[in-house]
């Protein structure tokens, strides 16, 4: 079998992480939204979770989420993760810097996994999913959020139409993100059961384009691709990209919009006693009765 592409530069995006980490509090709304969907989420499960591991925790968003919310309750063990050590510096509670691509846990061994915006950092995300649900034990919980296809659509255009029209053709500047009609296919292909998807499409409003990049470093979430455009961004080049993004996408008031997509993942880990789809032609009413119409046959 083949080895899966090298989109990412891992080791560049931790270090971007942890350059990242001191200013992160400045920037950390997303994390901070997808951290407390997630809590609340929880929420809704009546289920008790003794041991429970959190990927891309950062700066501990989701745990003081959950500690706010009734599910903190029937969470028992929470053990936060990062790449970066430098984000999980500074704050109690149980800590350890691990690799999202290579996880060290033992299979069956956890009954709660969260994923707090980080997947779309790894080169393989099914390879990512399958350690998780590895390590779930049987009708075990996974959790996930991670940005989405349409996140920075405006920026990606811009710099595009900016690089065609200066040099003659564009390269990739931003990361590719996963689509969501592609996220719940994600699940099925790493073994979950009774897979959910959906999306949170967050529109943010800058003052200027800079402003959004200077978010995106306090983020962490600059470009760590692998095969980086060859040429260097340009303060020329910069420049135009910042003016063709306020010429296409500034509001009346002059502020410019960018777009992020988080797109949230629930998956169980396969277990005899869930719930099963009926098996084809086993249905005991015909959909036409149940919805109370007149079936038609169609013309051969």
């Amino acid at each position: 079998m083949s080895a899966p592409p090298r989109l990412f530069d891992r080791t560049l995006h931790r270090k971007r992480l942890d350059r990242a980490a001191a200013g992160f509090g400045q920037a950390d709304f997303l994390h901070r939204r997808a951290a407390l969907d997630l809590a609340e989420r929880l929420e809704a499960i009546m289920r008790e979770f003794p041991l429970a591991v959190e990927l891309s925790s950062r700066r501990g968003a989701f745990a003081e989420a959950l500690a706010e919310g009734p599910a903190r309750a029937r969470v028992g063990t929470l053990l936060e993760t990062d790449a970066s050590a430098a984000m999980l510096a500074g704050r109690g509670g149980l800590r350890a810097v691990l690799d999202e691509e290579r996880l060290p846990f033992s299979e069956a061994s956890l009954d709660l996994v969260v994923s707090t915006l980080g997947l779309h950092w790894t080169n393989d995300v099914v390879g990512a999913l399958i350690q998780i649900r590895r390590a779930l034990k049987p009708d075990g919980l996974f959790l996930g959020a991670f940005l989405g296809g349409s996140t920075l659509t405006e920026l990606r255009q811009s710099l595009m139409a900016a690089e065609d029209e200066m040099l003659g053709g564009a390269g990739s500047r931003v990361s590719p993100f996963a689509d969501m009609s592609d996220a719940a296919a994600l699940l099925q292909r790493a073994g979950f059961a009774l897979p959910v998807a959906d999306v949170d499409r967050v529109s943010v409003s800058y003052e200027h384009p800079l402003k959004l990049v200077t978010d995106l470093r306090r983020m962490g979430e600059t470009n760590a691709l692998a095969e980086r455009h060859p040429r260097g961004l340009t303060r020329a080049l910069v420049g135009r990209a910042c003016e063709l993004y306020q010429q296409r996408f500034a509001a009346p008031d002059g502020r410019v919009t960018a777009t992020f997509e988080i797109v949230t993942l629930t998956g169980w880990a396969p277990h005899e006693g869930q719930q099963q789809p009926l098996k084809p032609g086993s249905a005991k009413m015909r959909l036409a009765e149940a919805l109370g119409t007149v079936e038609h046959k169609l013309p051969r």
